[in-house]
């Protein structure tokens, strides 16, 4: 297969990221199209099954083999302890689950996530980004263990859906780290404490020089603003995108070409000007399945970018 000059470019500027993955610079082509990153954030399979008393690392492998994609956003709560409650948990018990994740956090060895980056490596497939998205309720140690976390899955920053207040807890570990968060919007414009506009990100980018943006066209739409003029204006700030459908005025998700989101034109946007900016498929529709829908989104990418 041969390969133009820009997606060459993008291979030796990302094949960085799988430095120490054992991975030859190849290993990265299939997620190039047309000169852009594609890959997916892994919560696109979060319906499928856990290996028993384990997380879902080998059914991730298994689904991103299948669809042909090897650059992922690794969503923390796959690889985390299942809580095993129900609607019907008691508080106390919520409490007591909580507390178990905490101290799973905590005390893990982190060979246990190098172990996890060489499952990936094994296959092929390399974590562009750790998705950990610190609450209210998270301890400072908490918060820290995750940079420690991304660093042994060998992702090159994380991705968090956190809040502006805890955004600014966040500072210290980032500066501590050197590594960048970028701040996933979704699209509660009603709350100033959620990163749903463009002021939010602005909010968050004055805080610290290490966070970023992760932009999600979808959320982004549903909220009313226009994704391809901010990914124009702030395209250096933006260290990935989240691929969805959704239409305009808080509404659904679809299908990707059913709703409002301009997909095409934001990765046709990425290509004409060959920004370095993964764009991740993240299937939220109904569909027949994660493994066949998120083939199917790839395959939109690729005809969009043809």
């Amino acid at each position: 297969m041969g390969y133009t000059r820009r997606e060459f470019g993008l291979m030796t500027v990302s094949g960085l990221a799988l430095s120490g993955l054992g991975l030859p610079a190849r290993a990265l082509a299939d997620t190039i199209v047309g000169g852009v990153r594609i890959g997916v954030q892994t919560y696109s399979f979060r319906e499928l099954a856990r290996t028993p008393g384990g997380d879902a690392t080998a059914a991730i492998i298994a689904a991103m083999t299948n669809t042909g994609l090897t650059e992922c956003e690794l969503f923390a709560p796959q690889i985390e302890p299942a809580s095993g409650l129900g609607r019907g948990a008691t508080a106390d018990e919520r409490q007591k689950a909580r507390e178990a994740v905490r101290r799973w956090r905590l005390e893990t060895p982190l060979d246990h996530f190098r172990g996890i980056r060489k499952q990936f490596a094994s296959a092929g497939l390399s974590i562009a980004a750790y998705n950990t998205s610190p609450d209210a309720s998270y301890t400072d140690e908490e918060i820290d263990r995750g940079f420690e976390i991304t660093k042994a899955l060998g992702a090159g920053f994380i991705t968090s859906s956190t809040t502006l207040a805890v955004a600014k807890r966040i500072v210290p570990f980032a500066a501590k780290h050197k590594m960048d968060v970028a701040m996933h919007n979704h699209s509660n414009t009603s709350d100033p404490n959620e990163f749903a506009t463009p002021e939010s990100f602005a909010a968050a980018r004055k805080l610290s020089p290490h966070f970023k943006i992760n932009l999600d066209i979808g959320h982004f739409t549903a909220a009313n603003f226009d994704a391809v003029a901010y990914l124009r204006e702030h395209h250096a700030d933006i260290t990935n995108l989240h691929i969805k459908d959704r239409k305009k005025n808080q509404g659904d998700n679809t299908p990707w070409g059913e709703g409002d989101t301009p997909i095409r034109e934001v990765l046709q946007l990425v290509q004409k000007n060959g920004w370095p900016i993964p764009a991740f498929i993240e299937y939220e529709y109904k569909g027949t399945g994660p493994v066949e829908e998120v083939k199917k989104c790839y395959a939109y990418a690729r005809q969009a970018l043809a």
